[in-house]
């Protein structure tokens, strides 16, 4: 479900680019070439990637992906997360589970289905009810 979930997300967060972000580069004649990783527009997208999971985990506990399949980010300890469980969650934790593709995988083995991401921040996803 997470997968499904976060394929969903990327969908969005690709949307959300493509129908705001790249008008405004084509209107006032900025490059669009995301060759490097410090061009205009692949920070912008990056910042909307993380803005996206960072705000709506904060405030919803869930991204739009996982409203969709009925999963949702908790803290273990029964705690309201906080900015920084959520920012170390999504920004640093995603960032080193991402480096290193294959820690994904350890979701498939852990008894809570947590991530790398999740250990590290003392989070999980469940199923809402």
């Amino acid at each position: 479900m997470r997968f499904w979930a976060y394929l969903l997300d990327l969908v969005v967060i690709g949307s959300i680019n493509r129908l705001v972000f790249y008008p405004v580069f084509r209107a006032f004649d900025l490059p669009l070439s995301e060759d490097s990783m410090f061009a205009p527009i692949a920070i912008l997208t990056a910042l909307t990637f993380y803005l996206y999971f960072v705000l709506m985990t904060k405030f919803l506990g869930q991204t739009l992906g996982k409203m969709a399949f009925g999963i949702k980010v908790i803290n273990l300890k029964g705690d309201t997360l906080s900015w920084g469980t959520v920012l170390f969650r999504e920004w640093i934790g995603r960032f080193i589970s991402s480096a290193i593709v294959i820690l994904y995988i350890v979701v498939a083995f852990l008894p809570k289905k947590q991530g790398l991401h999740d250990l590290f921040a003392d989070t999980t996803v469940i199923h809402e009810r």
